[in-house]
C-alpha cells in the first residue's frame, strides 16, 4: 500500500512543471520592497498560462523567480519536480538551460550570426551534445516556419520572423517550460497574430507555456489568466 502511495505521489509531482509554495521576493533597501508577496502556484504539464499586470506589479519578479534568474526570499519552488531552493548557482544555471526556454520582447539574437547559428548556439547552454546540433536547430526552425531562412542574418528578417527565430531557439532543447515575456510587444497586429497562432500550435503539441503580458488580447489565448497587482497573484478566469 505504501509503495502505491509513493508511486501515486511521484505521478502527481511529475504533472506539475511549476510548484510554488509561499514563494516571496523582497529586495533590501530603506524601506525594503516586497516585490512578490507570498505566492502559491501550480502549473501543470501542458498548461498555457498568462500572467497580466501593469508595470511595477510584480509580474517580472515572478517571471525571474520561475525562470531561475532570481532567488526567492522565502518559500519553496519545485521546477519539473526539482526543489531549487538550495541549488548552487552552477546547478541553477544548468537546470535553467535544460528545463526552460525563454522568449523576450527584444528577441536578443546575435546580429552577425545566421539564423541557424543563433539556434545552434542555444544548445551550448543546455548541454546538448555537439553532434547533431545543426540538425536539431534546423528542425526547430522548420517547426516555426523558417526552414527557408537558415542562412539569413537577423537584420535581414522582419520583426515577426526574428521572434520566430527566438522561439525556435527557446524550444530546440525540448524544455519543460516556455517562458515568454511580452513576446508580441515589438510586433504589429499581423505579426502578433502569427506569433500567437504559433504559441497555440506549440501548446497543442504539449508544451507548457507561461506568457507575461499587459495585453488582454494576448492573455485571452491562454487557458488560465492570472493577474499580478501590488505583488499579489490572483486567478482571473478559467476557460
Amino acid at each position: 500500500m505504501a509503495d502505491n502511495v509513493v508511486e501515486l505521489r511521484n505521478v502527481v509531482e511529475l504533472r506539475n512543471v511549476v510548484e510554488l509554495q509561499g514563494v516571496a521576493r523582497t529586495y533590501s533597501g530603506d524601506p525594503p520592497v516586497a516585490a512578490l508577496q507570498p505566492t502559491d502556484l501550480v502549473v501543470r504539464r501542458g498548461e498555457y498560462v498568462a500572467v497580466m499586470g501593469a508595470s511595477g506589479s510584480g509580474k517580472s519578479t515572478l517571471l525571474h523567480v520561475i525562470g531561475l534568474l532570481d532567488r526567492p526570499t522565502t518559500g519553496t519552488f519545485l521546477l519539473d519536480g526539482v526543489d531549487v531552493r538550495d541549488l548552487s548557482d552552477g546547478r541553477r544555471t544548468g537546470l535553467r538551460g535544460q528545463r526552460i526556454g525563454f522568449v523576450f520582447q527584444a528577441f536578443h539574437l546575435l546580429p552577425h550570426r545566421t539564423v541557424l547559428e543563433n539556434v545552434m548556439l542555444a544548445q551550448i547552454y543546455n548541454r546538448t551534445p555537439r553532434k547533431g546540433r545543426a540538425d536539431r536547430a534546423e528542425a526547430a526552425l522548420e517547426r516555426v516556419g523558417l526552414g527557408h531562412r537558415l542562412d539569413f542574418v537577423p537584420t535581414k528578417l522582419s520583426g515577426g520572423e526574428r521572434q520566430r527565430v527566438a522561439i525556435a531557439r527557446a524550444i530546440v532543447g525540448n524544455p519543460a517550460l516556455l517562458l515568454a515575456d511580452e513576446p508580441t510587444g515589438n510586433l504589429d497586429s499581423v505579426n502578433t497574430g502569427a506569433i500567437l497562432d504559433l504559441l497555440d500550435e506549440l501548446h497543442r503539441d504539449g508544451l507548457t507555456i507561461m506568457v507575461v503580458t499587459h495585453d488582454a488580447d494576448v492573455a485571452a489565448r491562454a487557458e488560465r489568466t492570472l493577474v499580478m497587482k501590488d505583488g499579489e497573484l490572483r486567478e482571473l478566469a478559467t476557460t
